[in-house]
């Protein structure tokens, strides 16, 4: 008898040899090592400010700076998932210091990586996914593995605190849930309707943007219910779990949302329950936040999105799939159009042929499929003005799948390897790769015995990076002995006025002012007409917005090109 397709694709797995196995297991250690070396490329700030620089200063008790996300006038970030995640690892740290099980737990190293390191360990949920996914969409189990761990989106971005992770390691469970086959071949009964359920809320809670990547697995599902079920009770009963499963887990947010952001504690819990029916619905209707509903409320307006940025509607097609996934984004457009092509042709015959069209498009093989499962979400992301390529990073795992399928060897290998090497290079150590190792060097000196002997004011002046992420410096909410200045992309005005500002500034006798600056906007400083006294060169550091220029990089100079300074302000001068 035929063998069904997940048993050929199970047998080529096994058949590719240890050469896979071997290299994806060098590949996960190398991400899981890179994490604690730790990676210093800086990706966007939205790494530290959606989650770990807001529970540094909730649980540690640190300073640090609170996106208007998370201000209680304007929450449209739900508070569960950075709980969850860098709450917990902040959580430990501090009663293992506590304890004295660690008495310096809490520094600049551990509060950058913990947290990453629970995202790296929760992004091998994508290898467990892509391995359990692999049959059901006929491709090769460990070619899909070796593709997916040896990209530089999860070494890079997959081991980073961003939402966008955590919808991916979502978006992967539920391609997960909807998919399943019994041993001999055939589709299994879908029996996964309150998981669906929970994941589903959980991802729009994190990102409303997540109902984009479940409409194809959501359709999908619902298609293999109402095919499997002869009973429209039994369909109803799906659908029914679904949804009260869903709506319970959003109580749940509601809940923990409406506690964060409004304080409200068991006293107003007791007055609301002293009140009439009526007018308790009314006052928990007034208390309650729902961060979804704020977050879609401000993302569709074009004004708001314009603040971050405005891109024209083709940025992912284009520019985003390409930065991330190279060869096999194009790839995947090809073979998309062609898949396109050939639908159309077969739709004019059945046409002019026995007029209809039935049984042509319900028919659904794996490869098309996983092109809707990529194309679908890529095309809502596109509706909206501001696009970033990590947007798009949920999308790996139905290309992955895709890319190895047994119709599609995958080609360019030289050129995937190439695109990947550079990719983690860029951005992972080069992109803006000065600011952590930066913080760091202030912690530490910032805490040196010198300086706990004998208290100082320290002035940190940022100007053309990155806005820094405070809580790396380690500095407790009571102690005013420290000042962040982020200056931004000030124009050489703004700037030298800031700095003539801190040098004459008599007020304090004892009082260090540091200036960060690229070194592509070293001149600037030069020409402020102040002087320093001590100047630090971190290196390598590329800023994207002041890039270097070719000839000083082909210069003696380069390095300063690709460094970030520290520049101590000389006041005695």
């Amino acid at each position: 008898p035929p063998e069904g397709p997940g048993r050929c694709a199970l047998r080529g797995g096994a058949g590719g040899g240890m050469w896979a196995r071997r290299l994806w297991a060098l590949l996960a250690a190398l991400r899981a090592g890179w994490c604690l070396l730790p990676q210093v490329g800086y990706l966007h700030p939205d790494e530290f400010f959606q989650s770990p620089e807001v529970m540094a200063g909730d649980i540690l008790n640190l300073q640090v700076y609170y996106p208007w996300e998370f201000l209680s006038s304007s929450p449209c970030r739900t508070v569960v998932f950075p709980l969850m995640t860098s709450g917990v690892t902040y959580w430990v740290i501090k009663s293992l210091q506590q304890l004295d099980i660690c008495s310096s737990c809490i520094n600049s190293y551990t509060l950058l990586v913990s947290p990453r390191l629970l995202f790296t360990i929760f992004s091998f949920v994508l290898d467990y996914s892509v391995y359990r996914l692999a049959p059901f969409w006929e491709a090769d189990p460990w070619k899909a593995l070796v593709l997916l761990a040896g990209s530089y989106v999860t070494l890079v971005f997959y081991t980073r605190t961003f939402t966008n992770t955590l919808e991916g390691l979502l978006f992967a469970l539920l391609m997960l849930l909807v998919s399943s086959r019994k041993s001999d071949g055939s589709l299994a009964e879908p029996t996964s309707s309150p998981l669906i359920g929970i994941i589903t809320t959980a991802g729009f809670f994190n990102r409303p943007t997540f109902l984009a990547f479940a409409l194809m697995p959501l359709l999908y599902w619902a298609g293999l219910v109402v095919d499997s079920q002869k009973s429209i009770k039994t369909v109803i009963n799906h659908f029914l779990k679904l949804v009260l499963c869903a709506c319970f887990t959003a109580i749940v947010f509601i809940t923990a949302d409406t506690f964060y952001f409004t304080s409200m504690g068991l006293d107003d819990l007791y007055s609301i329950k002293k009140s009439s029916f009526f007018d308790a619905i009314g006052q928990l209707n007034e208390k309650m936040i729902v961060t979804p509903f704020n977050f879609l409320s401000y993302n569709l307006n074009p004004r708001n999105l314009a603040l971050h940025g405005s891109h024209p509607r083709v940025t992912h097609f284009t520019v985003n799939g390409i930065m991330l996934f190279g060869i096999l984004h194009i790839l995947a457009i090809g073979a998309g159009f062609k898949t396109l092509k050939k639908y159309i042709h077969q739709l004019i015959w059945v046409r002019s042929h026995c007029r209809g069209s039935s049984g042509l498009l319900v028919r659904s093989e794996g490869n098309p499929t996983l092109l809707l499962f990529y194309f679908v979400p890529l095309a809502f992301l596109s509706l909206f003005s501001h696009q970033e390529p990590r947007f798009l990073i949920p999308l790996i795992l139905p290309l992955v799948l895709f890319s190895t399928s047994p119709n599609r060897a995958v080609k360019w290998k030289h050129v995937i390897i190439i695109f990947n090497v550079l990719g983690a290079l860029l951005f992972g150590c080069l992109h803006q790769g000065g600011l952590i190792p930066c913080l760091f060097h202030l912690e530490r000196l910032m805490h040196s015995p010198e300086s706990s002997n004998h208290p100082r004011h320290y002035t940190l002046l940022f100007a053309h990076t990155y806005m820094p992420p405070r809580s790396l410096l380690n500095i407790k909410k009571r102690d005013t002995h420290v000042e962040v200045i982020d200056m931004a992309g000030s124009e050489e005005e703004a700037l030298c006025q800031t700095v003539e500002q801190q040098a004459n500034n008599f007020t304090c006798n004892d009082c260090h002012v540091f200036v960060i600056i690229p070194g592509t906007v070293r001149a600037t400083i030069t020409k402020c007409g102040v002087s320093f006294k001590n100047e630090t060169l971190i290196f390598p550091h590329l800023s994207m917005e002041d890039p270097p220029q070719i000839p000083f990089l082909l210069s003696g100079n380069w390095r300063s090109q690709l460094g970030l300074y520290i520049l101590q302000l000389d006041r005695d001068q």
